[in-house]
């Protein structure tokens, strides 16, 4: 599949509506004129005052609820309420650790959103990373609201909601950098700021105890690729007006310095497609990452080669960001997968998902030589422009070590500077405070250590200790302006999402999937005479992921004898009642099992009635 160029003209401000007098398919642009408003001057909150104190003490107070996002990486979602007013900030996804096996992807409890649907007066979303949208397409299927994002972000989520059938049900609201967006008693300001993703936005929340603001994930790139640097200048401004509350992402929390800009990347790529020389060059990223495409694609051109991408999210956000106007590609560079056979390896770069070791992904395939496309050869040059995930390192290890045994020459060592963070490191984190000047300060979007060590670089900058606040998922944050803190807790947690099924899967069935992967099974069969309670048939044994049964067939024998004893053993009565007899079947295998082997398989007794 290729992807063509696109016009660019329709870049900002508007929203996507199905144009149904169209018989195919597609989708037309118009303008939000009545959602997305500039709020009117006396709808602001009243500043907080120099010495940091709020000159109004009787303010309504506002919510705070985070629902995912906290004491973990992913799942990041957030309600704001004040009043009989509610929106939701984010609604990501996260990806399952080794404690949760089958399980596809992890999204948050939206059991409190759902029961409170009637306040709910949009969705503002930062940016259009999973862990940032992924779970809203669930969402979405259990209640209705608009969404508010860049244009960017809008056209992920739109590929997210057709995935699910939902797209002609939602209002999607694109919103331009400094835009205020009406929620009830409570106002949203869109802020630029820099990540590794376009279109990505802090949040100013003009509510009636005074101005939050959310950062979201960022940093601070002054020479971004796409020339939209992050508006210090606007932090600085609210900063001066009264910032009552700071969200910052607590990401990179535990790293000094600065985060390098993406120009970085670009310039080893300069240095690497000189080394490949005649070889052909394959490099494995993030989808989402369009910055790095671009420098991909600009390479390309000066190098005279021409760009293949593979993967369905790689072609999808590739297209959306053409189409917006995020991505500059020259006519002719980009060729359909189906041609490449006609260049030889020095006229190609394939661009391909894959950086982080995914199973079905199109790097991985190629690897195990399973891709029905491409053959990894010595004439392959790959760089992997990714840091694995942590819990990844060992898939990216094995795809690193089966690229090699194929003879390609792989960069993924952290020495060739191929991939740079997203997040804002300690002295970025700094300077955030320092432009807010926020009375109180909650550090957001981190596992527990990154924010206690994002509490500590506060307090280093001089917010006093009692005015920061660790919160966990489910806290009900309230505030009045005067003070914060914890007042109540609403149901949260995960919902995991396994196939179709959503939230079926839970703590028991989890805990049998791990038996089952770490002891194997035994099945008992015994078939009854319901008229006589006669033994007719068994006690028969069928073990699974425990003993290969022709090599352990002496301790099968015995256990058989074992199963048999006790069926003679019980009486007419204690034959009739199977819930006790399965018991005493199960008892009396397990442990003659844990005497001979040590292990605890699961034991599934089965009577069948004769």
């Amino acid at each position: 599949m290729s992807v063509n160029n696109h016009n660019n003209s329709h870049r900002k401000g508007y929203s996507y509506a199905q144009d149904t007098t169209q018989k195919q398919k597609r989708y037309t642009v118009q303008r939000t004129r009545t959602e997305v408003i500039q709020p009117k001057a006396q709808a602001q909150p009243k500043p907080v005052s120099s010495t940091g104190k709020l000159k109004d003490s009787h303010r309504t107070p506002v919510r705070i609820i985070p629902l995912g996002g906290l004491n973990e990486i992913g799942k990041n979602m957030t309600v704001f309420e004040c009043s009989n007013d509610m929106f939701i900030l984010d609604c990501g996804l996260a990806f399952p650790d080794a404690e949760m096996p089958g399980v596809d992807i992890v999204i948050p409890d939206f059991t409190y959103v759902e029961r409170n649907q009637e306040k709910l007066r949009g969705i503002v979303i930062t940016h259009g990373h999973e862990d940032h949208i992924g779970g809203l397409a669930y969402l979405l299927k259990k209640i209705n609201a608009p969404i508010y994002a860049s244009g960017m972000t809008v056209g992920l989520i739109k590929h997210k909601l057709e995935e699910h059938g939902l797209l002609n049900k939602v209002a999607l609201n694109v919103v331009e950098p400094r835009k205020h967006v009406k929620m009830g008693c409570m106002s949203v300001e869109f802020i630029k700021v820099t990540h590794s993703i376009p279109g990505s936005m802090a949040m100013a929340i003009h509510t009636p105890a005074g101005v939050i603001v959310h950062t979201g994930d960022f940093k601070i790139d002054h020479s971004p690729i796409d020339g939209e640097k992050i508006d210090l200048g606007r932090f600085g401004e609210l900063g001066n007006r009264g910032v009552l509350a700071l969200m910052a992402d607590s990401t990179n929390a535990e790293r000094a310095g600065y985060t390098q800009s993406e120009r970085k990347v670009g310039e080893s790529f300069e240095r690497l497609f000189t080394r490949a020389g005649n070889k052909r060059i394959i490099i494995a990223t993030f989808s989402s990452n369009i910055h790095r495409v671009q420098q991909i694609i600009n390479m390309a051109e000066k190098t005279k080669r021409k760009v293949a991408v593979l993967g369905r999210s790689m072609i999808n956000v590739i297209a959306t960001a053409m189409e917006l106007g995020y991505l500059t590609v020259p006519k002719n560079i980009l060729v359909d997968i189906e041609t490449i056979d006609m260049y030889p390896p020095e006229r190609l770069v394939l661009v391909t998902t894959g950086s982080q070791g995914e199973p079905m992904s199109a790097l991985t395939r190629m690897a195990m030589h399973d891709h029905n496309k491409i053959n990894i050869t010595p004439l392959d040059f790959i760089i992997l422009s990714a840091t694995p995930i942590p819990g990844n390192e060992k898939h990216v290890t094995k795809v690193v070590n089966e690229l090699l045994k194929s003879g390609a020459e792989v960069i993924y060592e952290s020495m060739y500077e191929v991939h740079v963070s997203g997040h804002a490191c300690q002295e970025e984190l700094k300077l955030m405070l320092a432009l807010t000047k926020p009375k109180f300060f909650i550090p957001v979007h981190g596992e527990y250590k990154h924010l206690i060590k994002h509490k500590k670089l506060a307090i280093e900058m001089g917010i006093p200790k009692e005015n920061i606040l660790l919160s966990s998922i489910g806290d009900v944050i309230e505030t009045d302006g005067m003070k914060l803190q914890i007042v109540a807790q609403v149901p949260s947690g995960r919902t995991l999402v396994d196939g179709l099924g959503v939230g079926d899967v839970g703590s028991i069935v989890l805990r049998d999937r791990k038996h089952l992967a770490e002891d194997g099974l035994i099945i008992i069969i015994v078939g009854l005479r319901r008229a006589t309670n006669e033994v007719v048939a068994g006690p028969e044994i069928i073990s699974r992921g425990f003993v290969y049964v022709r090599e352990s067939e002496e301790m099968i024998q015995q256990a058989r004898k074992i199963l048999y004893h006790k069926l003679k053993s019980c009486s007419p009565y204690e034959l009739r009642d199977w819930t006790s007899l399965k018991m005493k079947l199960r008892d009396a295998l397990f442990d003659f099992i844990f005497d001979k082997t040590k292990r605890t398989p699961m034991i599934l007794p089965i009577i069948m009635e004769i």
